[in-house]
């Protein structure tokens, strides 16, 4: 068994993304989950994957929709109002059954 680590729970979800072998992160920052994109920046420099910052949650979504489609392992995160704005974009990835986090 591993070395146990204490983490925000933000952070754990990035770090499991990571482990997991994430290859894109779309999304953009509001409370509470800004802590996810400032934990993936941090560790950007030692793995390989593409870090971006939507101008809105509807681009974030629709970013995630296409590198999805290309085959990436992709995900964002979001909080409320901005889960909102993503449902066109996460109804057109359910009916392609693009798999994304």
């Amino acid at each position: 068994m591993g070395e146990e680590k204490f983490m925000y729970g933000n952070h754990a979800i990035a770090e499991a993304a990571i482990r997991a072998g994430l290859q894109a992160y779309f999304g953009y920052p509001i409370t509470p989950q800004s802590e996810v994109i400032e934990y993936l920046a941090q560790e950007e420099p030692k793995h390989d994957y593409v870090l971006i910052q939507a101008e809105s949650e509807v681009a974030a979504v629709n970013m995630m929709y296409g590198a999805g489609g290309a085959g990436g392992r992709v995900m964002t995160t979001t909080s409320s109002p901005g889960f909102s704005l993503m449902q066109e974009g996460i109804s057109y990835i359910a009916c392609a059954e693009i798999p994304c986090v």
